[in-house]
């Protein structure tokens, strides 16, 4: 069965194609670039094709006989919308490695059509969110009465290109909460408390991660925020942005500081991946003051990312599963983590 990794001459999309290959897997590698994809799919001897997305009815063309497409071209925020359209419109099974609030809500927005047609949605497949999300399922099941949810990760790691783009365009919507059930804004760095993540207490950071989308729809808990270890200075510079906000909104600003991005930043190489471990925490609490915290540790988020997308991709095309949107967890379970390569075991207390 055809899948097809769209934006594989990424930073993120090439390391899962080189994996793919090695486990014997045969992707069709996809992406704008002509060149850049062409010469992966020569040195990986698999096919290619190369589209853009403009339209979602060009894209499905694109899609005749793929099962499953696997997005990793960002941002997701440009990429998603049309992709998981022409995905509807094909019949093939949708999958992305974003950790963006509004993708995810906006692929939500897309459940009914997407059971209508047979698809599976599920955002999200990478280190956003695979291991926040297994943990808030775990939370869920040791206390199913919870009102809130914490959750948040401890990692040192460079960015890639890709996921710094979509930092810059994020920052200035400010944080971003779920209360009530209801996703509500809030200043950056709205709170701050500390937290043992799994090596130590540390000062950390409220910040608008993409579990404050996807671990409501995978709990039903209303209350939820996402926390990242964070310096006093960091802090301070959060709060900055709050001030300079409308200025990074400015079209400008941000073609510069893309085209910054692009120049300068290349993204952690597999030694430099391989001394950076994550740290994930969670926190459930009910209306009467109970509480479960729950620990787990894995490789690096771009090593997670990309045995989690595979995993997901190989059980899409392997297992029927519930047509519509979906998370990770709610997909596999909250093993899923625990299934991966340096996933670590989820731990609860």
């Amino acid at each position: 069965m055809s899948w097809m990794i769209y934006g594989a001459n990424g930073y993120t999309g090439e390391l899962i194609a080189r994996e793919a290959t090695a486990r014997g897997m045969t992707p069709i590698l996809a992406g704008r670039s002509k060149t850049k994809v062409e010469r992966l799919a020569n040195e990986l001897k698999l096919e290619c094709r190369v589209f853009d997305l403009n339209s979602a009815a060009s894209i499905a063309a694109q899609l005749e006989g793929i099962k499953v497409v696997l997005l990793t071209a960002g941002p997701f925020s440009a990429t998603s919308q049309p992709m998981v359209q022409a995905c509807i419109r094909a019949g093939a099974h949708y999958l992305d490695i974003t950790g963006e609030i509004d993708v995810f809500e906006q692929v939500f927005r897309h459940d009914s059509e997407a059971r209508k047609a047979g698809v599976v949605l599920c955002p999200g497949v990478g280190f956003d969110v695979i291991p926040t999300d297994c943990v808030a399922a775990a939370l869920k099941d040791a206390l199913p009465d919870a009102v809130e949810l914490r959750l948040g990760f401890d990692t040192t790691v460079s960015l890639s290109p890709g996921t710094m783009k979509t930092t810059l365009e994020s920052t200035p919507d400010g944080g971003r909460v779920r209360r009530d059930g209801k996703l509500t804004r809030v200043p950056l760095a709205h709170e701050v408390r500390r937290i043992d993540f799994g090596r130590g207490e540390r000062l950390a950071v409220a910040v608008p991660w993409g579990d404050v989308s996807t671990a409501f729809h995978t709990t039903g808990i209303p209350n939820i925020t996402v926390f990242i270890p964070a310096s006093r200075a960091s802090v301070f510079g959060m709060r900055l942005g709050n001030v300079f906000g409308p200025l990074l909104k400015l079209s400008a600003v941000q073609s510069l500081l893309g085209a910054l991005v692009s120049w300068t930043v290349k993204g952690p190489d597999e030694t430099a991946r391989a001394r950076m471990p994550a740290y994930v925490w969670g926190e459930a609490i009910n209306a009467h003051g109970e509480r479960r915290t729950a620990h787990v540790q894995t490789v690096n988020g771009y090593s997670l990312t990309i045995p989690g997308a595979l995993t997901v991709t190989n059980h899409l095309l392997n297992h029927d599963a519930p047509a519509g949107f979906t998370t990770p967890s709610r997909l596999m379970g909250s093993g899923l983590v625990s299934q991966l390569p340096g996933g670590g075991h989820i731990v609860v207390g």
